[in-house]
């Protein structure tokens, strides 16, 4: 089922599908879902599936689809013989800054090898975001245009300005950078938009 030629997204997919099979809810955020909604323009090195899952679940899960639990560098990590990327699962809830994201508000993507259980654009976006501000991280930024980007129909900009404001992010330089970029008017205390 894995092989070398598998992508990604479709490695994420068999991953959901496998770990919902056994009753397990995780939820693909990070860089990968950044790689998903960017086309691949940006390479994620692994897939983080957030879940409160334990150990022991996440191998009975996971073994019979060829993945190995190493434990390297992280105790949550599992690799697989035939695909570059690991598997790493990031303890729940689902955060962005102080806002938790409960699993059903994410996104189910039917990808033709099963359903992938994945954090909106939206949420992806504010990810890298607050990362871009907390950490002054040009990365994060660039990661966060490539999301919005390419799903420029999928953004919630009324949910993001909300969040920016919430998270008292509003007057980094690294959010002012994103809405020019973006053409969009930066948000003021209402969450709607003023232009800069």
């Amino acid at each position: 089922m894995i092989t070398e030629k598998t992508t990604l997204t479709e490695l994420a997919a068999i991953v959901s599908t496998a770990l919902e099979r056994q009753g397990i809810i995780a939820t693909l955020s990070g860089g990968a879902a950044v790689s998903i909604y960017s086309d691949n323009r940006y390479t994620s090195e692994d897939l983080d599936f957030v879940t409160v899952a334990l150990v022991n679940e996440l191998k009975a899960a996971l073994e019979p689809l060829g993945f190995e639990h190493t434990g390297r560098p992280r105790l949550s990590v599992f690799d697989h013989p035939k695909t570059r990327w690991y598997v790493e699962f990031p303890p729940a809830p689902i955060s962005f800054g102080g806002t938790y994201v409960d699993p059903s508000q994410c996104a189910l993507i039917d990808t033709g090898v099963g359903k992938l259980r994945i954090i909106t654009p939206t949420h992806s976006v504010m990810d890298r975001l607050i990362a871009a501000a907390a950490w002054n991280e040009p990365q994060s930024l660039e990661q966060a245009q490539l999301v919005a980007e390419h799903q420029r129909d999928k953004i919630d900009w009324k949910q993001l300005n909300q969040f920016v404001i919430r998270e008292g992010i509003r007057d980094d330089k690294e959010v002012h950078e994103f809405y020019r970029k973006m053409d969009r008017p930066l948000p003021d205390q209402t969450g709607r938009g003023e232009r800069i």
